[in-house]
This record gives structure tokens, sequence and C-alpha cells, in this order.
């Protein structure tokens, strides 16, 4: 039973984008975006990797910003670094290779919709 359960966990969320499957690639990575590990992307970075400021703040009476950079412009091997190593208040995931290429999808399929020649 264990061993079912524990083969379920690991390949299900695979198994999800097999070909002929209810949810697509694009939603798999929208979902993954959305809420990868309990905090969205979305939250500190867009809802398109745009970039954010996620909050304003006094410090020594000097008004501050802590701002979650654009992250739809960034070539993949620096976004894969990026996901990878904890800085400047961005969290570790643990994501899998395959959720870090999914996410990039979604940003470059999200920012091609945006672009003002877009169809």
């Amino acid at each position: 039973m264990r061993g079912m359960l524990l083969f379920l966990l690991l390949f299900l969320p695979f198994s999800l984008l097999a070909e002929g499957s209810f949810i697509t690639p694009m939603e798999y990575a929208s979902s993954l975006y959305q809420n990868p590990r309990g905090i969205g992307c979305h939250k500190c970075h867009g809802d398109f990797g745009e970039g954010k400021i996620v909050a304003k703040y006094e410090h020594k009476k000097e008004e501050k910003s802590f701002f979650g950079p654009r992250i739809n412009s960034v070539d993949f091997n620096h976004f894969y670094r990026a996901l990878n190593v904890r800085k400047n208040g961005m969290p570790r995931y643990f994501l899998t290779p395959k959720e870090i290429q999914a996410l990039y999808y979604y940003l470059q399929e999200k920012k091609k919709e945006s672009e003002p020649d877009a169809k």
C-alpha cells in the first residue's frame, strides 16, 4: 500500500502532462507559477514575471521598497541558477528541473502574449 502511494505521489504529476491529458502544459505551468510550494511566484514577480513592488517601508527615516525583479526577460541558465540559490529574500523552492522548465515556458509564453505584435 505504501509503495503504491509513493508511486502515485512521484509519478502522477508527470502522467497528468501525458499526451491526451486533461491538463495542458500551459495549465500545469500556470498552476505551478501561482503556487509552486506555498508562496506563488506572482506574489513577488507579478502575474507574468514583469516584476513588482512587494513592500514599501521606512528604515532609519528613509523610504525604501522591496522589489521582486522582472524574471520574464532572463535567459534560462540565469533563471535556473536563481531558483537554486537563496538570495535577497528569494525562498528556496527545491523545484525539479522539469518544474523549472515549465515555469520558464510559462513566462516566455506570457511574454509573447503581452508583446504588441503578438497575435
